[in-house]
């Protein structure tokens, strides 16, 4: 079953509010794993709100011994398996890498995160070298995730920034994941998107909304690479 692993080798990017918006959305149809390896493991706090979906499991203790056949061992139980991962210097993001089925890169939308985020293609690139030597057609799909964006109006840098990459060859998700109250609400409240109280936590619809456009076009993806009728309803 698909594993998806998020990598960003700078923090604040929005990598694990982007990884618990994918799990929650799954969860609502089918069962996830969340494979919480940041070491301040903001997921397994997120959990311990008592909001945690009935189809959601979490796992933090894990060590970059471990991650390789914990993700093997889940992923053979699981119809999907999200690993929330820290910076790329880490050999535990080599390990992760290695198992995964897709690999997300959130960045925002700005030259600096941009410059950033090839340092996540280069250990992408480093892994496909490794199998490339016994399997030449090889890929490790993945693709950028533009993050904290504005909801009125793509920024001059986004639109740079995403023509570079399509003229580069580099992938990149056409739905961004905006600057939205409810995403930060998330964890302030230890609840899910669904259940924020609407009257304290601004535009949840519109985040809901925003989290299903991203979650219908992972799946799409996913079901492109892999030639398989992955879904979640």
């Amino acid at each position: 079953m698909p594993v998806i692993s998020f990598v960003s080798p700078k923090g604040g990017v929005g990598k694990t509010t982007s990884a618990l918006i994918l799990a929650m959305q799954i969860a609502r149809r089918v069962t996830v794993t969340v494979i919480d390896a940041d070491p301040n493991h903001p997921i397994k706090s997120w959990a311990e709100g008592g909001d945690t979906p009935e189809n959601m499991t979490i796992i933090s203790d894990v060590t970059d011994k471990t991650i390789g056949e914990t993700i093997a061992e889940v992923a053979t139980k699981t119809p999907f398996v999200i690993v929330d991962l820290e910076g790329t210097a880490a050999t535990i993001v080599a390990y992760a890498i290695a198992e995964s089925d897709f690999v997300i890169v959130p960045t925002q939308g700005s030259q600096l995160d941009a410059e950033q985020a090839s340092r996540a293609f280069g250990l992408i690139k480093a892994h496909e070298r490794g199998i490339q030597k016994h399997k030449h057609d090889y890929k490790l799909p993945y693709a950028v995730l533009f993050t904290r964006t504005s909801a009125a109006i793509q920024s001059r840098d986004t639109r740079h920034i995403r023509k570079s990459f399509e003229a580069g060859g580099i992938p990149f998700f056409e739905t961004e994941l905006n600057e939205r109250a409810a995403f930060k609400a998330m964890f302030s409240y230890r609840q899910t998107l669904e259940k924020l109280p609407h009257d304290e936590v601004s535009n949840v619809k519109k985040a809901i909304d925003n989290a299903e456009s991203f979650t219908r076009e992972v799946i799409a993806r996913i079901n492109i690479y892999t030639h398989s009728p992955t879904t979640t309803g």
